[in-house]
């Protein structure tokens, strides 16, 4: 078969285009590792901006690199300022967020973009949005068990948090002396509307940790705030002079307390056994 020199010459040009392609591909690799080492440099030196361009560069170079995404999110978080609230400052926690948000769509897997996102939005005290996002990965069925567990002990501990700030109000908290003991009752809050919210978040708290609980039966967290819950829920009681469900309630909170007691020890020992094989001599 013979073949034209016009065709010939075709399949060479696409040749060369091909090897020239895989030249530049693997030269720009080898740049953007460059560049990815530049902002590891301009990082440790402080200079973050400096390193945002360094990993921004690197993404630019290649696009696939699974390194420069994160990278561009550690730099960017890293100039956000905690307990500033200057709009520039926000603006830029936002910027962090969005950042770990791309390292998430190519890993969604990535523990440290999800908790970052987290860290940022609780920092910002967008709590609405933090909400939001917890409830996403608890309610998300791919997840591990042992992840929506953790995610509803979370939010059951934001409802706890809820209801605990008014209830230790010393207008709330009344601490009187009789017979040289001290003794603590609570009066119910001026407002009706805020009783009336801290009861839907104990009610909302319980729920959660009880859900937490069934995902992971040895969830510490959350069998410490059922605990935590179930005390809020007896203030409750002791604001509406129901004393026999006060007891109720703080008899079903000694018990989770002891099963959260018993779930610490276990942890507690086996990171004891963890640290001591690591500190003994191998053979």
């Amino acid at each position: 078969m013979r073949f034209s020199r016009s065709r010939i010459g075709s399949t060479a040009i696409l040749v060369l285009f091909v090897l020239v392609s895989g030249g530049c591909s693997l030269v720009n690799k080898i740049r953007a590792k460059n560049e990815l080492n530049e902002t590891a440099r301009s990082y440790r030196e402080g200079h973050f901006e400096e390193a945002e361009q360094h990993a921004k560069r690197a993404l630019y170079l290649d696009p696939d690199n699974k390194t420069a995404p994160i990278f561009i999110a550690r730099v960017i978080h890293q100039q956000y300022k905690p307990g500033v609230d200057q709009p520039d400052n926000i603006m830029k926690a936002r910027e962090a967020i969005d950042a770990y948000k791309q390292v998430l769509a190519k890993d969604p897997n990535n523990e440290e973009a999800y908790k970052a996102i987290s860290v940022l939005l609780a920092a910002i005290k967008d709590d609405t949005k933090l909400r939001e996002w917890i409830s996403a990965r608890a309610n998300d069925s791919n997840l591990p068990s042992e992840k929506r567990s953790e995610a509803y002990a979370i939010l059951a501990g934001k409802d706890w948090d809820c209801s605990f700030r008014v209830t230790e109000q010393p207008d709330i908290k009344i601490t009187s002396t009789e017979g040289g003991n001290a003794k603590v009752t609570y009066k119910k809050p001026k407002e009706q509307k805020d009783f009336d919210n801290i009861q839907r978040c104990v009610a909302r708290g319980l729920e959660e940790a009880e859900t937490a609980i069934k995902y992971d039966p040895n969830n510490e967290s959350a069998w410490s705030y059922k605990t935590n819950l179930l005390l809020e829920a007896a203030k409750f009681a002791d604001m509406n002079g129901d004393a026999a469900h006060k007891t109720e309630l703080e008899r079903q909170a000694d018990v989770a307390g002891k099963r959260a007691t018993a779930l610490a020890d276990e942890r507690r020992k086996k990171e004891e056994a963890a640290e001591k094989a690591a500190s003994s001599p191998t053979p």
